[in-house]
């Protein structure tokens, strides 16, 4: 966290704010890059390249703002971390800690703390978004629409979402999600089953209910295999 290292006695001799530790604004980062860490070399009759900045060597910040540590490790050190690696680098800085936490509980502990949001998948940025509104804490009666939110998680991973998605609900929120993984599909409290294809042989809706409702379905391809799951 930018608060963090300007916080440090070297910082604060040198006279680094929090900014000074941002690679989104002037004052810290690399101006030759602009605190992207590459330069593109604009070709004319080729693809453009893009190369490592010289003057940072791709850390996005100038020496003077690398050269401030904190507990040994510099800015970019730091951004480079995953999200659970900080969570152990900062467990004594409880407010990273739990910030931290919401994004580790959505299944998202692999991140890198300085990767950039083009980067994401689409489900990726989806659980960025939900992590953030229940760092909040506050009630919300609000619609959440998910499309395909666990698109490459790994099985624990998705246990860890359906925990997000329950804390939503509880905390007066509703969710609408459209998923294909039936370990999903069973938790739900209304299925909506389209079909009975894919593509230009579905929409339509093939059965509505619960899980158990829609796997007595002898029309739903999907209570087929919910069936299995759910007995």
């Amino acid at each position: 966290d930018t608060v963090v290292f300007a916080a440090t006695q070297t910082a604060k001799s040198k006279g680094f704010n929090s900014s000074h530790f941002s690679f989104n604004v002037p004052g810290g980062r690399c101006e030759t890059c602009q605190g992207s860490g590459i330069v593109t070399v604009e070709m004319q009759f080729l693809a453009d390249v893009e190369l490592t900045c010289e003057d940072c060597r791709g850390t996005r910040f100038r020496d003077e703002i690398l050269g401030v540590k904190y507990k040994g490790r510099n800015i970019d050190e730091v951004l480079d971390m995953t999200v659970r690696e900080a969570l152990l680098f900062f467990k004594d800085v409880k407010k990273l800690v739990t910030r931290l936490k919401m994004l580790e509980d959505v299944g998202l502990g692999y991140l890198r703390l300085g990767q950039s949001a083009t980067t994401l998948s689409g489900g990726e940025a989806q659980r960025v978004k939900l992590a953030a509104h229940l760092a909040q804490k506050t009630r919300s009666n609000t619609l959440f629409i998910f499309d395909e939110p666990t698109t490459g998680l790994h099985f624990d991973d998705i246990n860890k979402l359906l925990a997000a998605f329950r804390a939503l609900i509880d905390n007066g929120g509703s969710l609408v999600v459209i998923e294909h993984n039936l370990d999903v599909i069973k938790t739900a409290d209304h299925v909506i089953d389209l079909g009975p294809e894919g593509g230009v042989g579905g929409g339509e809706i093939v059965a509505i209910g619960t899980p158990e409702e829609i796997a007595k379905s002898p029309k739903s391809h999907t209570g087929k295999y919910l069936k299995q799951l759910l007995s």
